[in-house]
Order: C-alpha cells, then structure tokens, then sequence
C-alpha cells in the first residue's frame, strides 16, 4: 500500500472548493444567500461572459465588520450557528461556512463592506486563498463582493465550464428562483451591461413572477393560501388549462429555501388528479412554511434536498392549498349572447333619442329617431324568450372552501399511502421517456369526441385501383387532410406484393378491420399513420418541410430550457423549427412542420424544450425523438373519420412492408385472428370422436 501524505492546505481547499462551486451559477447562489441572510432589501447581481470572468453581488444589508473580514474566508467559519443544538433549527439559508472560503480558493475576490456602527468602509481583496489587501474604503452600509477569473488557478475546472451563453442562463435561473422566494426584496439582475431582470421588492408573488417569466405564464396562475398541522402553504398554483408538458415550472420553496421535493410534488399532482390531461403536468410557485424542527436541510451540499420527520402535513397541506385553488378560484369560462356596449361618439346618445345627420346635398341637419337598446341590443331584434342578464335565474353561487374536515375529492393518502405516492412519482422520474410521454398524448380515450356516432353503412367490397371507376373530386377542403396526398409511394415488386384483401369496416373509428387470406386484422389507423409519416421522414435525408407562421408565436421557458432550445437550433431547424431569441426565457417560434401547422405551438415547443435539457441523450437521440413526436402528432388520431381511400393507403403500405408491425415507439399496429381461431370461439369446429378415438381411450383406460 502507498505511503499516505497529508495533503497541502492549498491543494485541500482546492478539493473543498469543488463541492460548493461547480460553476458561476453556484457562486451567484451562494453570495445572494449570503446577503439575504445578512437582512437585505435591495440586491444588484451582474455578471459578465457568463460569469466566468466577473461576477458583483451588491446588498444593503447588515455589512461585515472588519474583525470579522479575515475570518469570513477561513474554511467553517460562520456566523449563522454555535453549538450543536442549533443544527436541530436552522432557520438561515447558509450555515456551514464554506462558501466564501470555496469561492476564494478558486477566484480572485474582492469586498467592499460597512456596517451601521463603522465610520469607514474596508476593502478587502484575496486571491487563491492568499490575502492581497486589507485597507480603509469609502462605501456605503452594505457588501459588495466582485469575483473575478473564476478558476483560473484550476485549469482542469476551467476546460468543462460551458459557452458563455449557457453559463449566463445558468446565472439566470438561479436569480430567477431565488427572486420567487422572497417576492420582498427588489432584485435587479444586470448582463453584459444589460439590464435583464428588475423585480418590485413589494412583497406580492404575482408581481415577481410576471417580472420573471411575463405576462403569459402569471396569468394562467391561481392564488392559494392553506394551512394545516402547523404547514402554511402560500403562493401560486397554475389553472388546469395550463398545464405543461414536463415538471420544469414546479418551484417549491421551504421556508424560503428552494428545494426538490417528491412529497410535495406528488401532493400538487394529486390534487389536479382528474383535472388534467394525461402526461400533462401542473405549473406552481409555492412557498410552505413549517416549524424549524420538522425538516432537516443538512443532507445534500447544494442543500437543495430535505427530509421531513413527518411526510404526512406536508403532502395534506400542500394538497389542500391546490384543490382549494383549482376548485374555488379557477370558475368555468361563461358564454353570454350579449353584447359588449359600444361607447358612442358624436351625435349618437346611448339609448334611443334622435340622431343628427347632415345632408351633403342640401347642407341641411336632419333628425333621425333612434329606436330604443336593451343592454346593447336593438329592442326590435331582441327575442322575447331572451333573459336579461343580472336576473335571480342566472344568479352565481360560491362554492365551498374544503377544509381538513370534509371530505376531499379525492381522499388524500395515509402515511403508507402517501410514501407510496412519492415513491410511484420518483419511479416516474426515473423511468420516463420521451416514448411514454408522446404515447400519452395520443391515448384514444382522451382523443376520442363525445358526439354520437353516425349511423353503419354496409361495408363496400374491395375493388383494385386498376378496376375502380374513376372517383368524383372529394368535397373535403385539401387543408383539411394535408397529408393524405402526400403519403410515401409503396415499391410493388415481386417480394412486396400485397395481397388480396376486402377492408370489412372500421370499429370506434379507430381499429380497421380487414379480411385477408383466412384472417381477420386489427389495424391501429393512428399507430399505422405514425409509421408511415416516420418512415418518410427518415427516408429523406433532408431536413423536414417546414411552414413559416402569419405570426410569431412566443413561449416563455424557464432559463435552463430557454438555454438548451437556443444551443441547439441547427437541431431544431432541421426537424422543421425556426426559433429565435425574443429576450431572457423568452423564444419566438417563426416556423414549425408542415405536418403540424395546426398543432398548439406553445405546448409543443415546451415538450421539446424538456427533451432537450435532457443531457443523457445524446444529439442523434434527440433528433430521431423530434421525428417521432412529430409524426405522432401529424397521424390521424382515434375518433377521426377516416376516408375509405386513407384506409387502403394504411393498409396497403403495412401489407407491403412486412417488418413493419410497430409504430416509433413500440405500440403494435396490427392484430390478426385466423379463421379456425375465429369458428372455435364460436364452437363451430369441434373434436371429433369417431370409433378410433372411442378405442384408443378404452385403451389408455384400462
């Protein structure tokens, strides 16, 4: 065995460093926590080339004084705890006492800081560890501490540090978050000299999230406020025609720390049980408060990970808040027939009167008698059985608040229930896949309309093409099928010929069923479709059709999404998207696919955003699941009618390519049953027991 060598101090603050500071983002997290801890109202963050080459968190807060300034950078050295009783309540968001000396190990820092009591500020500037300066400074109450070259004294650090772009929208979603968990203190967030980020400091969540990720996103929010068991949830949850395609907008903040919580997360899920879409997931900025002694925060070294002594408030507390929201506040949208009143200029009055008109020709004013308006109709076109709205008929009522005793709509788990709603979303987390997710989205039961079925028709005999008439023109608009036209020629040739076959009909306007030498197919027409489109996306090695939109269509992302769609672009562009930056979490979506021109681009970019964040995949993954997500959603979907011509297509195409039986993602297309088979069920073939088979069993018997 190697002779064991104590490390150097240097070489040991080096390896400590590498715990706490991964990259600028982290740098900015801990510096912010810093000066949130130390009372502040204001913060200023700036960064420069993403934060590699400077970073300058200014604060109003309590200052440092200049006894205590060397002390602040040695290693375990704070002040947020003393003994060993407070780690049982920490309250404060630092406490090990490890960031500012991980940060000068790594960096060269300097600080400007005063406290109330202090006449002169101190200057203080350390690099690598090593003090340069120590001096009196002008300076008002507060800190200030620029860093700059981070790790330029670990060049091996240095090589896996990102682009500039990517680093910088890392320093994004970090001040992002931690603005959302103290909508109190006024944020202003500064970018290459650019003015990114400036939050109103008033103490309204709402406020701070419209300053964070605009107008769209905030407004589909619904306030909650619950508590329970000694849990206060507060803050924002989203409406449940809002949800998203992934779990990215979920921000949950404990006692005004960010952190990652299963229980918390499966709680939100359990209450929009039912009130989403399958695969779609809720959007919230919650904030939940509970006793110090309930929660330990010193398990994970990013402190982002807690345990709970008790999962069980917190999942009812959380679920309440979200039901109570989503059951109360979010009311259905109304439909009234009447109109909004136009305010009217110049001669007209608002109800009945005259109206004065000039004659050009004579130059003369005549007077024109208005007839009388009932609440923005003309009375003579207004129909007898019409009710005015406002009448006790029409008449809102409110509907209850639930409360920890009533009864929920959905009961909420005991404690081995709840572990198990938390242990069945981190099975989730861990096993999902794009497939999973793009296979929800087309399941037939969500797809399917309510609108009753038309009437059966006898089914038409198949007829080759060579011997059918020629058709009449279709009345269907081509828009409204663009890709029946455009469906891949199938290569006859002597080894895929297809066979004779007679299509018997479709069932639930999903299935085909199709006769075919002694048997009878199942035909999945979505499943079918998907291949099809997939197959001739891939045959063409060029990127895919695209159509540039009348309009722009923006999405708001959080940073770390905003920043992957923008890295890969050229990905994008050669699925058929063209994005472009429309300012920080915002990109505008000029050009989707063809085949998805009437898709909802929002939701669609979102899912793709999420895919590309993914850093497992690597880029030919992620592009062949972008052709996967887009043939699926251009195929015709279960519950469409389906042209009797379309039909042939499908099943010609999967007759005449044999290893075609499963769509992209591993859903079979195709279900046979021969005829045998088909007479057994019904007991129309039956074992035959003739003299024979009477004497082979006297046989066996005896």
């Amino acid at each position: 065995m190697a002779k064991i060598n104590v490390l150097p101090k240097h070489i040991a603050d080096l390896i400590a460093a590498g715990e706490v500071v991964e990259r600028p983002s982290s740098v900015i997290k801990e510096l912010m926590e810093n000066a949130i801890d130390a009372g502040a109202t204001s913060l200023t963050v700036e960064i420069k080339n993403g934060g590699v080459t400077y970073m300058r968190v200014t604060d109003n807060g309590s200052g440092i004084l200049r006894d205590d300034i060397r002390n602040a950078f040695v290693s375990h050295a704070t002040s947020k705890i003393l003994t060993e009783e407070d780690l049982h309540g920490i309250g404060t968001l630092g406490f090990r006492g490890e960031a500012l000396a991980s940060i000068a190990a790594v960096s060269k820092v300097d600080v400007l800081t005063r406290t109330a009591g202090e006449e002169a500020g101190t200057l203080y500037k350390i690099e690598g560890s090593e003090e340069v300066l120590l001096s009196d400074a002008g300076c008002p109450e507060g800190t200030t501490i620029v860093v700059k070259d981070l790790f330029y004294n670990t060049p091996a650090r240095m090589k896996f540090l990102k682009k500039d772009v990517t680093e910088g929208n890392s320093v994004a979603g970090v001040v992002d978050r931690i603005a959302l968990s103290h909508p109190e203190i006024s944020i202003r967030f500064i970018r290459d000299d650019k003015q990114i980020l400036v939050t109103p400091g008033n103490g309204s969540l709402k406020s701070t999230v419209y300053s964070v990720f605009g107008k769209d996103f905030s407004g589909a929010l619904l306030e909650t406020s619950y508590e329970l068991n000694g849990v206060n949830v507060e803050g924002l949850v989203s409406k449940p025609t809002a949800s998203r395609p992934n779990r990215s907008m979920q921000f949950f903040f404990l006692n005004g720390r960010l952190v990652k919580s299963m229980t918390a997360s499966a709680a939100l899920e359990r209450a929009y049980k039912d009130a989403i879409m399958v695969g779609k997931f809720p959007a919230c900025v919650l904030n939940i408060t509970l006793p110090l002694e309930m929660v330990d925060v010193n398990v994970h070294p990013a402190k982002t990970e807690v345990r709970f002594s008790n999962e069980r408030p917190v999942f009812d507390a959380v679920y309440y808040a979200a039901k109570n929201a989503i059951t109360v506040k979010d009311a259905p949208n109304r439909l009234t027939l009447a109109q909004q009143e136009v305010k009217r200029q110049g001669p007209f009055k608002e109800s009945g009167g005259e109206q004065m008109k000039l004659d050009r020709k004579s130059g003369a004013v005549k007077k024109t008698e208005l007839p009388e308006k009932i609440e923005g109709f003309w009375a003579k076109d207004l129909p007898k059985e019409w009710k005015r709205e406002g009448s006790s008929s029409s008449a809102k009522k409110k509907p209850p608040v639930l409360t920890a005793s009533d009864k929920p709509v959905e009961k909420t788990a005991e404690a081995p229930e709840v572990r198990a709603a938390v242990e069945e979303l981190k099975g989730e987390v861990a096993a999902e896949a794009p497939a999973v997710a793009a296979s929800a989205a087309e399941t037939p039961v969500a797809e399917t309309p309510t609108v009753p079925a038309p009437a059966q028709t006898e089914p038409v005999p198949y007829v080759r093409k060579a011997d059918r008439p020629a058709e009449p023109p279709k009345a269907e608009k081509p828009e409204e099928l663009p890709l029946v036209e455009d469906l891949p020629s199938v290569p006859f040739s002597e080894e895929t010929e297809v066979p004779d076959f007679r299509i018997i009909g479709e069932a639930f306007k999903t299935y085909i069923l199709v006769e075919l030498e002694g048997k009878i197919l199942l035909v999945d027409k979505h499943a079918a479709h998907e291949r099809i489109l997939y197959d001739k996306i891939i045959a063409h090695k060029e990127p895919v059709q695209s159509q540039m939109l009348l309009m722009p269509v923006t999405v708001s992302l959080s940073k770390e999404e905003y920043s992957a769609v923008l890295e890969h672009a050229d990905l994008l562009k050669e699925a058929g998207f063209e994005v472009s930056d429309f300012g920080p979490g915002l990109v505008a979506v000029r050009e989707v696919p063809v085949m998805l021109i009437k898709e909802d681009v929002t939701q669609l970019l979102s899912e793709i955003a999420g895919k590309l964040l993914d850093k497992g995949d690597p880029t030919p993954e992620k592009l062949d699941w972008m052709y996967k997500n887009i043939a699926c959603r251009a195929a015709v979907k279960a519950g469409d009618d389906t042209p009797p011509g379309e039909q042939e297509q499908f099943i010609e195409y999967v007759l005449a390519h044999r290893e075609v039986r499963y769509c992209p993602h591993g859903r079979p297309i195709l279900i046979e049953m021969t005829r045998p088979e088909l007479e057994k069920t019904f007991g129309r073939i039956q074992l035959k027991t003739g003299p024979s088979v009477r004497n082979r069993v006297r046989r066996k018997k005896s």
